[in-house]
């Protein structure tokens, strides 16, 4: 089998496809929930902290000499993406428990146990009646 007949084989394969896609998705999710964390949520915050901007918040390690650049420790920066992180992980939290809630209402009963075939009947007669005799 050719290399490119194998990959086509894997490329249109209904996972491949899916797994493409949510990668895509979440991507663009990813995007918005920061935007929505750093254009939304901390600017009140910084404000009620006493008018922080976190994405400013850095440690000088070293001055900026002959024009060379200065060494910082970005640490607002951090904050910034571990609150991006844990709003991204809670929405992605919710949204898997609302998928298997909706999976649990889904699912159909289990269907009765078939009824006796004619030969169970015979042979449980047959097992009644040698009882009967002992």
């Amino acid at each position: 089998m050719s290399i490119l007949k194998e990959f086509k084989e894997f490329a249109v394969k209904g996972n491949a496809v899916d797994m493409a896609v949510g990668i895509i998705v979440g991507a663009a999710f990813g995007k918005i929930i920061s935007s929505l964390v750093a254009d939304v949520f901390m600017p009140p915050i910084g404000v009620l902290i006493g008018g922080v901007d976190f994405s400013k918040l850095a440690i000088t390690i070293k001055e900026a000499v002959d024009g060379a650049p200065a060494v910082t420790l970005n640490y607002g920066n951090f904050i910034q993406s571990a609150v991006d992180f844990t709003i991204i992980a809670f929405v992605i939290f919710m949204v898997v428990k609302l998928i298997n809630k909706l999976k649990k209402t889904e699912v159909a009963p289990p269907p009765p146990e078939p009824a006796p075939t004619k030969e169970e009947l015979l042979l449980t007669e047959i097992r009644d009646l040698l009882k009967q005799k002992n």
